[in-house]
Parts: structure tokens; C-alpha cells; sequence
């Protein structure tokens, strides 16, 4: 009997700051997911709608349109609208989750972010 291979789940990780993505990245892989980068709006749109992340880490300040716009696009598309987008991103005030929340973001994590409470989430 052949068993199907197990595919670990891929997070797509959105932001323009190489200083950023790679320790997140470096962390998500050695968990054992697979990870796709995106470093402006416009690619992690592409991305997202060519492999179906399991889950969007999304920056809220990135080139080409910024987070809440690639949020509001990703859930407003149909193909894309279910996948999870956590907001991950050095903006912390009140005003700016309820602006992620609203554009359909599932949740907010501030940089910098803790490993634990992350991959927790």
C-alpha cells in the first residue's frame, strides 16, 4: 500500500526587509514548514494565488500597495479568501489592528515578534 507523502504546510512570509524575513523564515523552516517569500504586494498576490499558502505572515508597510490592500484583495478573491493572514508588523497601535482586522486579517503579531507566541498562533 503507498501512502501519500506528507506535504508540510506552506507559509507565504510578506515583507520588504531582508532583516525581517529571514530569521522568521530560518524559524518557520527549522519548525518544519515550507516557506515562500514575497518582498512587495504585488508578488505575494501572485504567490498566493498560484500555491495556496496554508498562512499569510503579512508586513502592513511594503512596496507596491501595502498589507491591508493585499489583505483586503486576497479575501475578496475567492481562491484566496480562506487562507489565514496574520498580521505581522512593527505598527502597534489600536487604530492600525483594527484597520488590519477590518480588511480581513485574522490576527496581529508586533515586531518584533516572540518565536514562541508566533508559531503559537
Amino acid at each position: 500500500m503507498n501512502a501519500e507523502p506528507v506535504v508540510a504546510p506552506l507559509i507565504l512570509v510578506v515583507d520588504d526587509n531582508p532583516l525581517n524575513v529571514e530569521p522568521l523564515c530560518d524559524l518557520l523552516e527549522a519548525m518544519g514548514y515550507r516557506v515562500a517569500r514575497a518582498l512587495d504586494g504585488p508578488t505575494a498576490l501572485r504567490i498566493a494565488g498560484d500555491e495556496h499558502p496554508d498562512l499569510v505572515l503579512l508586513d502592513s508597510m511594503i512596496p507596491g500597495m501595502n498589507g491591508l490592500e493585499v489583505c483586503t484583495r486576497l479575501k475578496e478573491d475567492s481562491s484566496t479568501a480562506r487562507i489565514p493572514i496574520v498580521f505581522v508588523t512593527a505598527l502597534s497601535e489600536t487604530e492600525d489592528k483594527l484597520k488590519a482586522i477590518e480588511a480581513g486579517g485574522d490576527d496581529f503579531l508586533s515586531k518584533p515578534f516572540n518565536p514562541p507566541i508566533l508559531l503559537a498562533r
